[in-house]
């Protein structure tokens, strides 16, 4: 009987110090709240392209490992979703001071006939040090869309030869091993996008 009752008392306290462990556990973890902005951890692959940039550059993803990325489509002739939404990216990431060095926005084009160099460098040189202009062929553009799923269609062109184009105005954020983490969108707002930069920051 002693021998059943201790191994009772043992079993209870063994019960006991489990749920503990649990409680200290499921504490810690409401104690990390949830992301402001969408997330995306492990629904994306990760960042992988190689594309040429505004300095005439062939680059890769690998050239921003150890950076905070953040990558948006669009093209230079866009009148309002592509101003809008680099001028948001620019202030949050202005507002993190000193930290803004490890971030940088990725700018790529789906319209790379009107989009050459030149065109690119002025455009992301306007909104700041930390935006890249990328471009590349037909080919390099629709593999990259794709693999984040992103759509975009050009207009046909009118009398002038102008056109649109229309297209997905997601941001996707990379840690800086290059995984993806959030989902922003042209109306999440500076301060969000800049509350959830920081502590990818401040994890890393």
């Amino acid at each position: 009987m002693v021998r059943s009752d201790s191994a009772s008392v043992s079993s209870l306290f063994g019960r006991v110090a489990s749920l503990l462990v649990f409680l200290s556990l499921a504490a810690c973890t409401k104690s990390q709240p949830p992301f402001l902005l969408q997330n995306i951890s492990g629904l994306m692959p990760k960042l992988e392209f190689t594309l040429t940039d505004q300095d005439n550059r062939v680059v890769s993803a690998e050239n921003f490992r150890g950076q905070i990325v953040l990558l948006y489509f669009g093209y230079t002739e866009c009148p309002d979703a592509c101003p809008t939404t680099l001028a948001m990216l620019k202030q949050a990431v202005q507002s993190l001071g000193a930290q803004a060095s490890s971030v940088r926005i990725l700018f790529v084009s789906v319209d790379p006939q009107r989009d050459t160099v030149p065109v690119l460098k002025r455009y992301v040189t306007a909104f700041g040090p930390q935006f890249v202009g990328l471009r590349g062929d037909d080919s390099a553009l629709n593999a990259l869309t794709h693999r984040y799923r992103v759509a975009y269609h050009r207009e046909k062109p009118g009398p002038d030869g102008y056109y649109s184009v229309d297209h997905s105005s997601a941001v996707f954020v990379f840690d800086r091993t290059g995984e993806p983490r959030l989902l922003a969108g042209s109306t999440s707002g500076v301060k969000t996008i800049a509350s959830d930069l920081q502590r990818l920051l401040a994890s890393d």
